[in-house]
């Protein structure tokens, strides 16, 4: 059996069985890209629920695996050198398609392009959509200068003529499925929980919907959705 007595975490979120890897995570894009992993990979992981309170993620206990005070973050017992802990959801990502072997393209040239749409989510799409979010939907709505909520929309619309460009005639970004999918797809999704398809004219588009659409009918991706549940 595992020790994983070092990590601070599991005092407030105890393994159950500390011998796979342990998920802290909540179901938001960046959230789930770890669970749909996990379950695309068919790795034996144990999830915990993480909630966005300042009571959760800027606990000590959080911050001892995440100084960075985000989710998701993972325990993995039998890391390369012993038990090790992982943030950032990119990162994650990158870690378990090693571990794992899969998702990463079968070609040293696959995995470069696979890694290079891995970072335009993480660099570019996540933090774009995120601040269109807050302007939309979240406390920034009731700012009145319209130039912030302008900036985002226009750079949301552009990222997305850059993805329906790249998808014309492909199911998937690079290849047969990849990491980079299953960072790609949960943000364009958040779309739908932000209110803003209409703002950005996603429904004019063609291969960005069918894309999305295509990625949550996988099973492990309908799955892994709603892990941890916050309910």
């Amino acid at each position: 059996m595992a020790d994983l007595s070092a990590f601070p975490i599991t005092k407030r979120w105890p393994a159950k069985d500390p011998s796979v890897i342990q998920l802290y995570s909540f179901p938001t894009p960046n959230g789930v890209k770890a669970s749909i992993a996990l379950e695309e990979m068919g790795l034996a992981y144990e999830p915990h629920l993480v909630t966005l309170s300042d009571a959760d993620v800027k606990s000590d206990a959080f911050l001892s695996l995440n100084p960075n005070n985000k989710i998701p973050a993972i325990i993995d017992p039998n890391g390369p050198d012993g038990p090790i802990g992982i943030f950032e959801s990119g990162a994650i990502l990158l870690y378990l398609a090693e571990k794992s072997g899969k998702f990463l393209g079968a070609t040293a040239s696959d995995k470069a392009k696979i890694t290079q749409w891995l970072m335009f989510q993480m660099g570019g799409l996540g933090p774009m959509l995120g601040q269109m979010g807050f302007f939309y939907k979240f406390a920034g709505k009731d700012i009145e200068d319209p130039r912030p909520r302008e900036r985002y929309r226009d750079e949301a619309i552009r990222l997305l003529a850059v993805l329906e460009k790249e998808l014309d005639g492909k199911d998937w970004i690079v290849g047969d499925y990849s990491i980079a999918d299953m960072a790609i797809a949960p943000w364009l999704n958040a779309l739908e929980f932000y209110g803003t398809k209409d703002v950005v004219g996603y429904n004019d588009l063609k291969n960005v919907p069918a894309y999305v659409e295509r990625f949550f009918a996988r099973p492990a991706v309908a799955k892994a959705k709603r892990i941890p549940d916050p309910s």
